[in-house]
């Protein structure tokens, strides 16, 4: 059985990131989705928060329903390592994300042999990332339909004290 891991901090979760993990649930026999803390972002949602929504979306799509989520505590690397995955799975909306994904991937390859497989997300979603969905709703935007069902309650609970500052 072939596993692989599709990485990320998912703050939030969207419809683009599981667009990808079902593409990888059709490639692997096992997919872990992990969900990393970046210390380069300030996050908006907790770790735990983004933990309980991806299992939820992951668990109402019948694509995805067999597919984990967990913390990744340390290195994306050492999470393989535990998890005995072969590959990476990133998604790709174009090439920014390629220039931005390859060095990672490199360095990956470099410090554990792990290859990182990219797959190009459905077109119909190439405009979704996470920061931009943060910005949308932060200005009153309407992102019911960029995110699985729950997450745009999350983010505007999030939000609500920020706003109050």
């Amino acid at each position: 059985m072939t596993t692989a891991v599709c990485p990320g901090s998912f703050d939030p979760f969207t419809l683009g990131h599981l667009d990808v993990v079902r593409r990888a649930r059709s490639l692997f026999d096992v997919v872990v989705v992990g969900v990393a803390k970046n210390p380069g972002k300030a996050g908006l949602l907790p770790l735990d928060t983004r933990v309980a929504l991806v299992r939820a979306a992951l668990a109402a799509d019948p694509a995805t329903a067999d597919v984990r989520a967990e913390v990744v505590p340390g290195l994306v690397v050492d999470f393989c390592r535990r998890h005995g995955a072969r590959a990476i799975v990133k998604g790709l909306r174009g090439g920014a994300d390629l220039d931005a994904e390859t060095p990672m991937a490199l360095m990956n390859r470099h410090l554990s042999g792990v290859e990182t497989v990219y797959v190009t997300g459905d077109p119909a979603l190439a405009h979704v990332a996470s920061s931009l969905v943060k910005d949308i709703a932060r200005h009153g935007g309407a992102i019911e339909d960029l995110v699985p069902d729950g997450v745009a309650a999350a983010v505007r609970a999030a939000l609500s004290p920020q706003e109050e500052r």
